[in-house]
Protein backbone atom coordinates (compact mmCIF):
# COMPACT_ATOMS: atom_id res chain seq x y z
CA UNK A 1 0.00 0.00 0.00
CA UNK A 2 1.69 3.17 -1.18
CA UNK A 3 -0.10 5.87 0.74
CA UNK A 4 1.72 9.16 1.12
CA UNK A 5 0.80 10.04 4.69
CA UNK A 6 2.99 13.16 4.77
CA UNK A 7 1.12 14.84 1.93
CA UNK A 8 -2.17 13.19 2.83
CA UNK A 9 -2.55 11.40 -0.51
CA UNK A 10 -4.12 7.98 -0.15
CA UNK A 11 -4.58 5.33 -2.77
CA UNK A 12 -8.13 5.10 -4.03
CA UNK A 13 -8.51 1.63 -2.55
CA UNK A 14 -7.31 2.77 0.88
CA UNK A 15 -9.74 5.68 0.87
CA UNK A 16 -12.66 3.41 -0.07
CA UNK A 17 -11.73 0.91 2.64
CA UNK A 18 -11.67 3.66 5.25
CA UNK A 19 -15.02 4.98 4.03
CA UNK A 20 -16.54 1.53 4.15
CA UNK A 21 -15.52 1.09 7.78
CA UNK A 22 -17.48 4.03 9.20
CA UNK A 23 -19.79 1.17 10.17
CA UNK A 24 -18.43 -2.25 11.22
CA UNK A 25 -17.85 -4.67 8.36
CA UNK A 26 -16.11 -7.95 7.71
CA UNK A 27 -13.78 -8.28 4.75
CA UNK A 28 -16.31 -9.57 2.25
CA UNK A 29 -18.70 -6.72 3.11
CA UNK A 30 -15.86 -4.23 2.49
CA UNK A 31 -15.29 -5.80 -0.93
CA UNK A 32 -19.02 -5.57 -1.72
CA UNK A 33 -19.18 -1.93 -0.56
CA UNK A 34 -16.30 -0.93 -2.85
CA UNK A 35 -17.68 -2.85 -5.83
CA UNK A 36 -21.12 -1.29 -5.34
CA UNK A 37 -19.90 2.29 -4.79
CA UNK A 38 -17.62 2.16 -7.86
CA UNK A 39 -20.13 0.41 -10.11
CA UNK A 40 -17.77 -2.54 -10.41
CA UNK A 41 -14.82 -0.40 -11.52
CA UNK A 42 -12.80 -1.48 -8.49
CA UNK A 43 -12.77 -5.16 -7.60
CA UNK A 44 -10.54 -6.23 -4.73
CA UNK A 45 -9.05 -9.65 -4.37
CA UNK A 46 -8.92 -11.18 -0.91
CA UNK A 47 -5.12 -10.94 -0.73
CA UNK A 48 -5.13 -7.25 -1.60
CA UNK A 49 -7.93 -6.49 0.83
CA UNK A 50 -6.52 -8.38 3.80
CA UNK A 51 -3.03 -7.00 3.18
CA UNK A 52 -4.50 -3.48 3.23
CA UNK A 53 -6.59 -4.21 6.34
CA UNK A 54 -3.51 -5.51 8.18
CA UNK A 55 -1.48 -2.47 7.16
CA UNK A 56 -4.21 -0.05 8.23
CA UNK A 57 -4.60 -1.89 11.51
CA UNK A 58 -0.85 -1.58 12.15
CA UNK A 59 -1.07 2.18 11.44
CA UNK A 60 -3.94 2.51 13.91
CA UNK A 61 -6.43 3.63 11.24
CA UNK A 62 -8.80 0.71 11.83
CA UNK A 63 -9.36 -1.79 14.61
CA UNK A 64 -11.12 -5.06 15.21
CA UNK A 65 -14.72 -4.57 16.25
CA UNK A 66 -16.58 -6.58 18.86
CA UNK A 67 -15.96 -10.27 19.32
CA UNK A 68 -13.71 -11.00 16.36
CA UNK A 69 -12.68 -14.46 17.46
CA UNK A 70 -14.51 -16.27 14.65
CA UNK A 71 -13.76 -16.54 10.95
CA UNK A 72 -15.50 -13.28 10.07
CA UNK A 73 -13.52 -10.56 11.76
CA UNK A 74 -15.21 -7.19 11.70
CA UNK A 75 -13.29 -3.95 11.43
CA UNK A 76 -14.14 -0.35 12.31
CA UNK A 77 -12.40 2.92 11.51
CA UNK A 78 -10.63 4.60 14.46
CA UNK A 79 -10.50 8.28 15.36
CA UNK A 80 -7.06 8.43 13.72
CA UNK A 81 -8.48 6.73 10.61
CA UNK A 82 -11.29 9.29 10.45
CA UNK A 83 -8.73 12.11 10.61
CA UNK A 84 -6.84 10.53 7.71
CA UNK A 85 -10.07 10.12 5.67
CA UNK A 86 -11.13 13.71 6.37
CA UNK A 87 -7.72 15.06 5.29
CA UNK A 88 -8.01 13.06 2.07
CA UNK A 89 -11.49 14.46 1.42
CA UNK A 90 -10.15 18.01 1.84
CA UNK A 91 -7.26 17.21 -0.53
CA UNK A 92 -9.62 15.76 -3.14
CA UNK A 93 -12.00 18.73 -2.92
CA UNK A 94 -9.07 21.09 -3.46
CA UNK A 95 -7.96 19.05 -6.47
CA UNK A 96 -11.48 19.10 -7.96
CA UNK A 97 -11.79 22.87 -7.37
CA UNK A 98 -8.49 23.56 -9.14
CA UNK A 99 -9.24 21.16 -11.99
CA UNK A 100 -12.77 22.57 -12.44
CA UNK A 101 -11.34 26.07 -12.73
CA UNK A 102 -8.91 24.97 -15.42
CA UNK A 103 -10.91 22.38 -17.35
CA UNK A 104 -14.25 24.09 -16.81
CA UNK A 105 -12.82 27.31 -18.20
CA UNK A 106 -11.82 25.63 -21.45
CA UNK A 107 -15.15 23.97 -22.24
Amino acid sequence: MRDNVKSGALTEVTFYILLSLYSPKHGYAVMQFIEEKTGGRLLLGAGTLYGALNSMQEKGWIELFGDSEGRKKEYLITVKGKEIAEKELIRLRELVDIASGIVGGTL
